[in-house]
């Protein structure tokens, strides 16, 4: 079994009456769709569709919910939903004895003594958990969790775009679940909507490899001398990446190489979504 101890991550609970229709008003979850024992990518937006907090979301028991979030932005959080609260009978509150894990490589779903653990759907049929233990636990795996949410491209804030920078399309959120394209409405929802009916998106997540080590986090992605994109999370020759895919699709049609530092860049479609990153034919 391998886990990795998130030090950097905070907890906030919602519970009460009202808890689940205040969230499902406001965050992008689709939450008539989340399970027990399901946890899920989530987030709260501006009004302009931008990511202002992304966080992982899961039920409580008595109608709560449990927000996994960077614990830097935790409690601005916090008084962003209380804002959205208004007389809605719901309690927002940072959970100070909770420390986050995820679990993985484990054979079972066997969990921490005194935790709750959920399914991260974020990780497709890989068998992913977030265990939130109460006390103090050792930590470990540090390296071989960023290799695994680079396998399976799950972008996090912070390592791969910038809160305030980044739609939920930019991320993905619109294949794998962290935005309900088909609920109603929400912060930020109509600017989401439009672009994904429109088909407007044009930065979007991607897998990149190279045959020597990437250079860091942050670095320009450039075709010639033209930027398309940046890097994300690196490990190795590996990491993510947020680029302009129809400048991907202009590099490969013009027999262009794609570049970071000295490296040259390959680059994918991560398995669960299927954009192109080639041009379409002329009809």
């Amino acid at each position: 079994m391998a886990r990795r101890v998130f030090e950097d991550r905070a907890v906030i609970h919602v519970t009460g009456k009202d808890a689940e229709n205040l969230l499902q008003n406001v965050i992008t979850t689709d939450l008539d769709k989340l399970g027990e024992g399901e946890a899920q990518a989530g987030a709260l937006l501006t009004p302009q569709g931008k990511i202002l907090f992304d966080f992982v979301i899961s039920r409580l028991e008595d109608r709560g919910f449990r927000l996994d979030v960077r614990g830097d932005v935790a409690a601005d959080l916090v008084k962003r939903l209380t804002l959205y609260k208004l007389r809605a009978k719901a309690e927002i509150s940072l959970a100070d004895q909770e420390t986050v894990l995820a679990i993985w490589d484990n054979d079972s779903e066997s969990s921490e003594s005194d935790s709750a653990v959920c399914r991260d759907l974020r990780f497709g049929d890989a068998q992913v958990f977030r265990s939130y233990a109460k006390g103090g636990v050792t930590d470990a795996g540090g390296a071989e969790w960023e290799a695994m949410r680079i396998e399976h491209a799950v972008a996090e804030s912070g390592r791969d775009f910038e809160l305030g920078d980044a739609f939920p399309h930019d991320i993905l959120y619109d294949y794998g679940g962290g935005v309900g394209l088909r609920k109603g409405c929400y912060v930020g929802q109509e600017v989401v909507s439009r672009m994904h009916h429109r088909g407007t998106a044009r930065r979007r997540l991607v897998k990149v490899r190279a045959d020597t080590p990437l250079p860091e986090s942050g670095s320009a992605i450039v075709v010639g001398e033209r930027e398309i994109g940046r890097l994300g999370t690196v490990s190795g020759t590996t990491g993510l990446a947020i680029v302009r895919i129809d400048r991907v699709a202009d590099a490969a049609a013009n027999g262009e190489t794609v570049n970071a530092g000295d490296a040259t860049l390959s680059l994918s479609v991560p398995a669960y979504a299927n954009f192109s990153l080639e041009k379409e034919p002329e009809a």
